[in-house]
């Protein structure tokens, strides 16, 4: 059970324009996310969800509001991998332990240690375009945490993966989230995927995105999709979730 501690993430009306005087983008999000948690922000396309990603990483700006961050920054991840093509495995995640200012002596074994931690040690010396798509995404997910920071943000990562290396990266991301304590806000439009990661799930609704409903998943890990809790919540949020799409188009 997690203790009370105070937020390290903490969005109070949270407005977002992207031209002045246009139509808001977000409109009035308030939300905490507190250390170690594994908040999922679900929603269909459009309804900001990417933009919200995008403040809490300090890309952009909020037009209104307060939204209070974590001193040392957040690391992202996307759906693309975002390799460099002509580094191996191994050297990509050392391209982030040098601009995070890590001794090149020491940049090596980090690296190889943070490859292992997502099972890859037998790729570390391939290039990109030797790897996977599943593979590939992990090495991204190792260079993510290579920045060291304490809140990792993720950008639908594993929608373009076929749905068994989806599953096969969920695991892992659960283990890797388990063993580094670090604070993960996942973005998806999959509800599937965020009952099986999120302690806790917000979902968006568009035009403006805002959240409008926030269910809290207290079930054990690893959730299995058969679960009668899991499918009960599952089925809950979608049909949520039509709604809200269906008054997008009403």
């Amino acid at each position: 059970m997690r203790t009370a501690a105070a937020p390290i993430i903490s969005a109070t009306n949270v407005d977002k324009t992207f031209v002045p005087g246009g139509p808001r983008v977000l409109d009035s999000i308030s939300f905490d996310v507190e250390p170690g948690e594994f908040v999922c922000l679900l929603g269909g396309s459009g309804c900001g969800k990417s933009t919200l990603l995008g403040l809490i990483a300090g890309i952009e700006q909020p037009t209104g509001g307060t939204l209070m961050l974590p001193a040392d920054g957040a690391a992202m991840m996307f759906q693309d991998s975002a390799l460099m093509p002509w580094l191996s495995a191994r050297r990509n995640v050392e391209l982030a332990l040098r601009l995070r200012g890590v001794a090149r002596a020491d940049r090596r074994a980090i690296a190889e240690e943070l490859l292992a931690m997502v099972h890859l040690t037998a790729a570390a010396e391939r290039r990109p375009h030797e790897l996977s798509g599943g593979m590939r995404q992990r090495v991204a997910l190792a260079r993510a945490l290579a920045q060291e920071r304490s809140v990792l943000l993720m950008d639908e990562p594993f929608a373009a993966l076929d749905a068994i290396t989806r599953d096969s990266l969920h695991s892992e991301l659960e283990r890797v989230w388990t063993e580094t304590g670090r604070t993960i806000v996942f973005v998806t439009h999959n509800v599937r995927e965020a009952m099986r990661l999120g302690d806790r799930i917000l979902l968006m609704a568009p035009t403006p995105g805002g959240v409008v409903a926030e269910w809290h998943i207290d079930i054990d890990r690893p959730r299995a999709a058969d679960d009668p809790r899991v499918v009960s919540t599952t089925a809950e949020i979608t049909e949520r979730l039509r709604r809200e799409m269906g008054h997008e188009h009403s």
